[in-house]
């Protein structure tokens, strides 16, 4: 999108400090009085605006300085506004001229650099005899500058509006305050469980697939017909399915092998290599055919159409006896295995029966879930966890009508699976967990701990991914002994994450601890993606094809 006029107009007059005093010299040269303002300028309320209006009826330039975020010194998670933006706020009202970002603690430097004819600050410093506001006044002295005061008959304090906001009602933090008050959920707590993920050995079995986005143009309708045609303009392409848990696994610092059928080509080896790169090794039955690959065809931040370009594999008996013998032979130096079934012909319901009966007695915990309308949900068998979303646990079980919690007590009983973590898409989840001593449908329904976890991210930029970052999170969690509403609220900041990107990003326990300090302050902080990710080749392997290619 090009911007305005006026918003470009904004950003060249954000100038470095250098730039600042050259162009203040220049116009004093003209006989042009100039008048300096600085502050932090965090949120641009009413009274700056007052306060910056009256400074520039002092002089025929005004420029305004702001403190830079390393030397912002009102709480830990202050500023609010990183110093680009709050540069840019400023500049975009009418009577700034120049605005730049101070590298220092005070104006001091600034003012015997710029050596404005005018220094103008707030009505609050006239008899305040702060040592860094002294040090500024005798600055502005020593050249001969004038020191005046606005007259402050609009006054906010951007600290107070932040204090303010951040004690307001947070309907997330409402919903979640019994939960974390009852099983004692402490930040602490869960931060030490997240530091228990490092080194633990865990097993990833299913398909990899490679979920490619096609952003395109926006769609005209075909001259032949009513149809819909639509121009790529770019392709992103992210590793997911089982290869995903994995990555997801190695970022939060555990120990991942993965089993999974990859073909003899190219791009199978690109990706093994990846993985590796990333900590994950990596077992891979060969196939024929290419890459399984679905395509999302998305116009601005929609999905229009989604199309699987690979048929579903098929392994005959001895092919799948040899998994299943591979995957008990590296389940043997694993404390957990992950399951995970796309429906993609690799795990069929015998074969998965077969696989969870000969790896339960060699790993201490067994994890599971399902994607697709031909996954084998019912055939995950003696799990301690499975991560099913509402409406996969109705379609197995062919149960739209009966309340949630008597449908997953059926799907425990019939699978002999000990707790589940149902997704409810923006809703968020619930952790069903049976209680000691329950027999029969009607006593253990009524005996089913269920503990809501409502979703914890606002809007959803993408929910591809949501829960396989879950399943990761939540399995590490129960592995080192975190209880299951601990494991939930781990697993939904893992979603959170997860659904705040496009595509199948990686998570890490880095994420995961930026959560939990935003759960424990519920604070209105500005969290940028650090550089690092962005930059990160491997978070998002992404090639641009113009229309032609």
């Amino acid at each position: 999108m090009t911007d305005t006029p006026a918003v470009t107009a904004g950003r060249n007059k954000v100038v470095s400090g250098p730039e600042a005093a050259t162009l203040t010299r220049e116009a004093q040269a003209r006989g042009e009085v100039v008048v300096h303002c600085h502050g932090c300028f965090d949120i641009v309320h009413p009274g700056h605006v007052r306060h910056l209006q009256q400074a520039a009826k002092l002089g025929d330039r005004l420029v305004v300085t702001v403190t830079g975020d390393a030397l912002m010194g009102k709480g830990s998670d202050r500023p609010l506004i990183p110093e680009e933006l709050r540069a840019e706020n400023l500049a975009a009202l009418d009577c700034v001229s120049w605005v730049a970002v101070s590298p220092h603690a005070t104006a001091r430097e600034l003012l015997l650099a710029l050596r404005p004819d005018v220094y103008v600050k707030g009505r609050e410093y006239q008899h305040n005899h702060d040592p860094r506001f002294e040090e500024e006044k005798v600055a502005v002295e020593s050249y001969g500058g004038r020191v005046v005061f606005t007259s402050g008959d609009v006054v906010f304090s951007s600290t107070a509006l932040v204090a303010a906001l951040e004690a307001s009602e947070d309907p997330v933090r409402i919903a979640l305050e019994p939960l974390i008050r009852h099983h004692r959920l402490d930040p602490e707590g869960l931060d030490g469980i997240v530091a228990e993920f490092r080194g633990r050995r865990v097993l990833v079995v299913g398909e990899t697939i490679i979920d490619t986005y096609v952003i395109c143009d926006q769609p005209v309708v075909a001259g032949e017909g009513p149809l819909m045609t639509l121009r790529p303009l770019e392709y992103r392409s992210f590793d997911g399915g089982a290869a995903i848990i994995a990555r997801h696994l190695a970022a939060l610092g555990a120990r991942p092998t993965l089993l999974t059928p990859l073909p003899a080509d190219s791009r199978a080896d690109a990706l093994r290599l990846r993985l590796e790169v990333e900590g994950v090794e990596v077992h891979s039955p060969q196939i024929d055919g290419p890459l399984i690959e679905k395509q999302r065809y998305m116009v601005g931040t929609n999905k229009v159409m989604k199309v699987d370009l690979a048929p579903p594999m098929t392994l005959d008996a001895r092919d799948q006896q040899r998994a299943i013998d591979q995957a008990r032979a590296l389940a043997a130096g694993s404390e957990a295995m992950i399951v995970a079934d796309f429906g993609l012909g690799f795990l069929t319901g015998p074969m998965l029966d077969t696989l969870c009966g000969t790896v339960r007695n060699v790993v201490d915990f067994m994890a599971g879930d399902v994607s697709g309308h031909r996954s084998n949900l019912l055939s995950m068998r003696d799990m301690d966890l499975l991560c099913p979303s509402e409406a996969e646990i109705r379609g197995a079980l062919h149960d739209y009508e009966e309340g949630l919690s008597a449908v997953v007590w059926r799907l425990l009983e019939q699978t002999r699976s000990r707790s589940a973590l149902v997704t409810l898409g923006h809703e968020g989840l619930i952790a069903f967990d049976p209680q000691a001593g329950a027999s029969g449908p009607d006593e253990w329904a009524g005996r089913m701990r269920a503990d809501h976890v409502p979703s914890l991210v606002p809007y959803a930029v993408d929910q591809l991914g949501c829960g396989d970052a879950l399943l990761a999170a939540a399995t590490l969690a129960r592995l080192v002994g975190a209880s299951l509403p601990a494991a939930a609220v781990l697993g939904s900041l893992a979603a959170a994450t997860e659904a705040r990107k496009l595509g199948n990003a990686v998570v890490g326990a880095g994420d995961l601890r930026r959560g939990i300090r935003r759960l424990r302050e519920a604070r209105l902080t500005f969290d940028p993606e650090p550089a690092a990710t962005r930059s990160s080749r491997h978070d998002q392997l992404s090639h641009s094809h113009s229309p032609s290619s």
